[in-house]
């Protein structure tokens, strides 16, 4: 849904993939079956008016942009949405494959950004996306930060570059023959390429704004060396992820006003609270172990005599029985953002509502999409309600903190 942060008009909208399924009839099924539910809950809470657009986060696997990658699927789609009275001004195009069911771990990242598959995943999802979006209208393409750190080496993260410029100019051209401008999102991730601001303001300077960077584009796009920058800056940004800023021990309103300064977009902001251990205890151990499913990566940083940085859970479990991983844990496992507490653990609900306090201070508040992709495998003092229901009471939750 639409609605005003400060001085600025943004959208607040929930992601789709918390959602189970992979093709696109899977897709469009679960917007019907829970969309309703969701409204009517914020409907009766006085939080939506009847017929009132609804904002929709839409999670697409490499099969559903194929599928929907056509004139007579998209505009399925849009009467789909109009009957629905609901809008899409984003899209998740980071996981590639399957995301839930199945083992997903460290596979979330591949094809990444040194790979051709991940560039045309990206434009086809571009494409669908200008479709889909109002005129005059911003949307934004959230995607891998990269790729997996482990294993990549200078050559990689060089290559990962020119992809990256290569989606620019794909994106110019779109903006030329559509008229909507979309962004590319890279999401900062624990373990990744891109884990934190401090990589993305490295990654940038070394690898997209620099002289020589821009003179590459430059040739490349048929532009000066000055618009090549320009073009850079206007389609390749960041999704600040608060669950995974968090994990990382980083404060929000420091981190944003740093991206600020160096001119770097932010046009998406995802809304999730991570895990949270005030101080890691053995009696915690059953719980944490319980945690581990064999689906998601849980990477942890631990923040004892600086900060230790786990790549998964079970690694963090063996450093703490070596007498090692001592101090506040935070994992990352994404929790419904109204729980500041569930069972054993805690939550980063300080951390979000940090987040949300330094929106109004933005020159540009970035669409606001509420993401619990985890919801299946949470611990149930997680789940209290039901999906539809804590849906709704995510949306809810975050206009409330919004209004105060």
């Amino acid at each position: 849904m639409r609605m005003s942060v400060g001085s600025d008009l943004t959208t607040l909208c929930y992601c789709s993939n918390i959602h189970a399924g992979e093709s696109w009839p899977e897709v469009s099924a679960s917007l019907d079956e829970y969309i309703p539910a969701v409204r009517a809950a914020l409907e009766q809470g006085g939080l939506l008016a009847p017929g009132q657009a609804f904002g929709i986060g839409l999670r697409l696997s490499a099969q559903a942009v194929a599928a929907l990658d056509t004139e007579e699927a998209l505009s399925a789609f849009q009467s789909q949405l109009d009957r629905l009275h609901a809008y899409v001004s984003t899209i998740n195009a980071f996981p590639y494959g399957q995301f839930h069911g199945a083992r997903v771990k460290e596979k979330v990242y591949q094809p990444d950004w040194r790979s051709a598959e991940r560039l045309d995943y990206t434009a086809s999802a571009a494409r669908i996306l200008a479709r889909l979006l109002a005129p005059g209208e911003t949307g934004s393409i959230s995607t891998v930060p990269g790729g997996w750190r482990h294993g990549l080496d200078a050559d990689g993260i060089g290559l990962m570059a020119r992809q990256m410029q290569q989606a620019v100019i794909m994106l110019r051209d779109l903006e030329a023959s559509s008229g909507r401008r979309v962004v590319l999102a890279l999401e900062p991730e624990p373990a990744c390429l891109l884990e934190n601001t401090d990589d993305v303001l490295d990654f940038f300077q070394r690898h997209l704004l620099n002289a020589q960077a821009c003179t590459r584009l430059a040739g490349l796009a048929g532009v000066s060396v000055a618009q090549a920058e320009a073009l850079t800056r206007r389609h390749l940004g960041i999704c600040y992820d608060v669950c995974h800023a968090a994990v990382g021990f980083e404060e929000p309103a420091y981190a944003l006003a740093r991206l600020a300064a160096a001119g770097i977009a932010v046009p998406k902001m995802q809304l999730s609270s991570a895990l949270r251990i005030p101080a890691m205890r053995a009696d915690l151990l059953p719980a944490l172990a319980g945690l581990e499913q064999g689906v998601y990566l849980h990477q942890v940083v631990v923040q004892g005599q600086g900060l230790q940085h786990y790549g998964d859970l079970p690694e963090a479990l063996a450093a703490f029985a070596r007498g090692q991983a001592r101090g506040e844990w935070r994992i990352h496992c994404h929790v419904p953002v109204f729980l500041a507490a569930g069972g054993a653990f805690g939550s980063t609900q300080t951390q979000l509502r940090a987040a949300l306090a330094a929106l109004p201070a933005m020159a540009h508040v970035p669409l606001l999409e509420v993401e619990t992709y985890t919801w299946d495998v949470l611990p149930s003092a997680f789940r209290p309600v039901s999906k539809a229901a804590a849906i709704a009471r995510e949306l809810a939750f975050i206009i409330e903190e919004l209004r105060a």
